[in-house]
């Protein structure tokens, strides 16, 4: 038989046309089975954060409820929070920050808590 050159014959194109379909076909089933492995591993991962929660919450539901919170320090009596705040109000006033009216109503309020 003689050999042809040039364009392949019809059994040329019929088997080329076949190795680039399986080629095709193949690289789709990978494709495709890659994403079903990786939406199962995002299904997987939803449902371990969904039961991490749900036993979080059991086993805040069964905790015995916290102890009361320490009574808080003594406060520092009033007297000598009102003498520091009068005494930083001098200080601005004898800075010039403050004028006699401002210094006045200040006081007037500090004195009056």
């Amino acid at each position: 038989m003689p050999q042809r050159f040039g364009r392949p014959g019809l059994l040329g194109t019929v088997a080329r046309t076949a190795a680039v379909s399986a080629t095709a076909t193949a690289v789709s089933n990978r494709v495709n089975r890659r994403m079903g492995e990786r939406e199962m591993r995002h299904q997987m991962d939803a449902q371990a954060q969904q039961q991490a929660w749900m036993d979080q919450g059991a086993a805040q539901a069964a905790a015995p409820p916290a102890p009361p919170a320490p009574p808080a320090a003594p406060a520092v009596p009033a007297a000598r929070d009102r003498v520091s705040q009068l005494s930083a109000l001098a200080d601005l006033k004898a800075q010039g920050l403050l004028s006699d009216e401002e210094f006045a109503t200040e006081k007037a309020r500090i004195l009056s808590s």
